[in-house]
């Protein structure tokens, strides 16, 4: 069985750092012997393929290096989706499937809904809701034009009636035709504090994607114009930001005039991850 092999790479990967060490191991014995990750387990070192040896660790090499297991796979599991990544695009994180799944809960019922994703990097959040409700117009915007050709790559796969855009989401003439038109603006933005202090992994992910000034608040305080652009009355905004600026990013809603309801809404772990709202003045 693999069980003393997985252990003794569990075994380097923790005297790395890695924060799940025999989980990363037998994904990516799984990913190169093409099997589920749960049956990695029950299979024999002699049946192994050749080659598989000299693979697995030069994988094991690179994730001791700390680089992403989502590089070294080649993708990242979002929902129900599989999504294409490597350098030069955000790995999408587990807690932004939370993000997804409300937008997708708040257009039930919908007929047409159009929907745009700001800061979409690989496309996951347009991508979640594109194959999720298929008869939504679903735009998808990206600065990045490294970000956008990973989004390209997976929009091809998935959901080709994704509309991609090269834009800036702190112009607020962006999308001039949607202007009013919107039912669902969706957001991840770069939003961390500039910190030297985080997960090495972190640091492999395009600076411009995660880091936002001091404060963490530079993009979402200059795309607040976009968004009350877009949406039409009564149309919905969903913000992730990081775990210290729910109030901040409330306070930046609220300081336009053009929204209401604005609410924090938390992560799977109860944190306050997200901030939502709805077009319109508060009466």
């Amino acid at each position: 069985m693999l069980d003393q092999l997985l252990r003794r790479a569990a075994g380097r990967l923790a005297a790395a750092g890695v924060p799940s060490p025999l989980v990363d191991a037998r994904l990516i014995a799984a990913h190169l012997l093409d099997v589920g990750h749960m049956s990695v387990h029950r299979l024999r070192e002699e049946d192994l393929p050749a080659g598989f040896s000299a693979d697995f660790e030069a994988a094991l090499t690179r994730r001791e290096a700390r680089e992403p297991l989502q590089h070294i796979l080649g993708v990242a599991p979002f929902g129900h989706l599989d999504l294409v990544v490597g350098p030069g695009v955000f790995i999408p994180r587990p807690e932004t499937e939370v993000l997804a799944d409300w937008g997708v809960r708040r257009l039930a019922g919908a007929a047409a809904p159009t929907v745009v994703d700001l800061c979409a990097g690989s496309g996951a959040l347009a991508l979640y809701v594109a194959t999720l409700m298929p008869s939504a117009r679903v735009v998808a915007v990206e600065k990045q034009v490294s970000a956008l050709d990973w989004a390209r790559k997976n929009v091809d796969r998935l959901a080709p009636q994704v509309e991609l855009t090269l834009g800036d989401v702190t112009d607020p003439g962006l999308l001039p035709e949607l202007h009013g038109a919107v039912d669902l603006v969706l957001t991840n933005p770069p939003y961390v504090p500039e910190t030297p202090e985080l997960d090495p992994e972190v640091y492999s992910d395009p600076p411009e994607a995660v880091f936002a000034g001091a404060d963490g608040m530079a993009t979402i305080d200059r795309m607040t114009g976009l968004l009350a652009n877009l949406l039409r009355e009564g149309g919905a905004v969903g913000v992730e930001h990081d775990d210290s600026t729910s109030g901040a990013v409330q306070e930046a809603l609220r300081a336009t005039g053009d929204f209401r309801e604005v609410a924090a809404l938390a992560d799977l772990t109860g944190r306050p991850r997200f901030v939502t709202a709805v077009r319109g003045v508060s009466s």
